[in-house]
């Protein structure tokens, strides 16, 4: 195979030296690549999981990947715009699961098994069904941090969902069980609540990132992913320059040294300079503040633009973490933020000045929201097939890499049935 080759047609592994075609079923002629040449089988019988559930552990916990992203992450991970389907690490449960254990959206949760505990944001899903659970396996310790050993001592950082997972495997094939592995899930009670975004230029993102590493672990639980947005280009397409910004949360059972934040602001570009050493924005744009060390509150905004076309290019929001309900939406979607000045620095979880949300992303190869199909498909009439070629001819999504078109399929089906 070669690149000039790929570029004409897919190609079918595995392709021989001096085809045209790759071979299209395998050992057709019985020969297998063994010691001598004959298939080798194993006879299993079903066994059942090596640990089941119980009453301390009433969970099931599945693990795999996320669609935009493979393995560990040392290759995606540091596409800023993979983050755009699954943002953040979560743990995925049943929505009546959560109703009965009084956990809401984005509450934190200890979700623990014989083995070790870990922190994280749950997430209600509709795919997860009763007992069930799922934490996809990329998180580890690139993204999440804050873990402290059994005596509270000392802080460490954290070995993601592998601290959870059983080490039983396979006797034949080798392939551990990664598939299942018995957990409790309790609410955690971390009052004291950070968040953190900024556009950074894209050579710092990484730099950016690496910095913060050491001052997740000041906190009991602290996460730190990539985000980007698709500069439209001319024709529409939205292929154009990716920016990239980083997005920091942290809990604590209180406020962290007043030292870890300035650390944080200057990484983010929140101070008129970065601090000695660190590659941060180093910006001089103005900077809004409001300290309240008494109720260890503590909020940065930074805007960049003239009266008529500002944007905000970053902002840390810590103790009283609710106004992310929409300012969050302000800087991600690049929203006009001239006409919020201070505003910016009064909490609550309801926006001084209407915000709409751009919606999730869906394709990420032509940055097409959930928002955007939806719109689409309310113009759109005709059987699923036609909805899908129309949606395709408009916004171009699941027509390059293709892994969006199972969900965008869904989202047809799904409208296709209210009308």
């Amino acid at each position: 195979m070669s690149y000039s080759a790929l570029e004409k047609s897919p190609l079918q592994w595995p392709l021989r030296e001096g085809d045209v075609a790759g071979k299209t079923r395998l050992y057709e002629d019985h020969v297998f690549q063994t010691a001598n040449g004959k298939a080798q089988f194993v006879n299993t019988v079903y066994k059942p999981v090596a640990e089941a559930r119980d009453a301390r552990y009433p969970f099931s916990l599945n693990t795999g990947r996320l669609r935009d992203q493979w393995h560990g992450m040392s290759r995606t991970g540091t596409v800023s715009k993979l983050f755009g389907h699954v943002a953040e690490p979560a743990v995925q449960m049943n929505v009546q699961d959560m109703t009965r254990r009084m956990i809401k959206d984005g509450d934190l949760v200890h979700i623990t098994s014989k083995r070790g505990s870990i922190l994280l944001p749950a997430q209600a899903s509709k795919e997860v069904g009763l007992s069930q659970t799922f934490i996809a396996m990329h998180w580890g310790e690139e993204y999440v941090s804050g873990s402290k050993d059994g005596d509270g001592s000392a802080v460490k950082a954290l070995a993601g969902v592998n601290a959870l997972t059983t080490s039983s495997f396979c006797p034949s094939s080798k392939q551990p069980e990664l598939k299942h592995a018995a957990v409790k899930i309790l609410k955690a009670e971390l009052p004291w609540t950070l968040l953190g975004m900024a556009w950074l230029p894209s050579d710092q993102a990484l730099s950016a990132r690496e910095a913060l590493k050491p001052l997740m672990r000041q906190f009991p639980f602290a996460s730190c992913v990539p985000f980007a947005d698709t500069v439209d280009t001319e024709d529409g397409t939205g292929t154009g320059a990716v920016q990239t910004g980083v997005l920091l949360r942290a809990a604590g059972h209180e406020a962290p040294s007043a030292e870890v934040l300035q650390k944080i602001k200057a990484i983010l570009g929140l101070q008129s300079a970065g601090l000695s050493g660190q590659t941060a924005n180093q910006s001089a744009m103005p900077v809004m503040r409001y300290v309240d060390k008494k109720k260890g509150q503590h909020r940065s905004i930074k805007i960049n633009g003239s009266k008529e076309h500002a944007l905000l290019e970053a902002f840390l929001l810590a103790g009283d973490t609710r106004s992310e309900a929409w300012i969050k939406t302000l800087l991600q979607d690049k929203l006009p933020a001239q006409n919020y000045g201070r505003l910016l620095l009064v909490p609550g979880s309801q926006a001084p000045i209407a915000v709409q949300s751009r919606g999730k992303t869906i394709c990420t190869c032509f940055n097409v929201t959930d928002v955007a199909i939806q719109d689409a498909l309310s113009l759109t009439k005709g059987t699923a097939e036609q909805c899908l070629s129309a949606l395709q001819d408009t916004l171009k999504c699941g027509t390059n890499c293709g892994s969006c078109a199972p969900e965008i399929k869904r989202m047809v089906l799904a409208h296709n049935s209210k009308t």
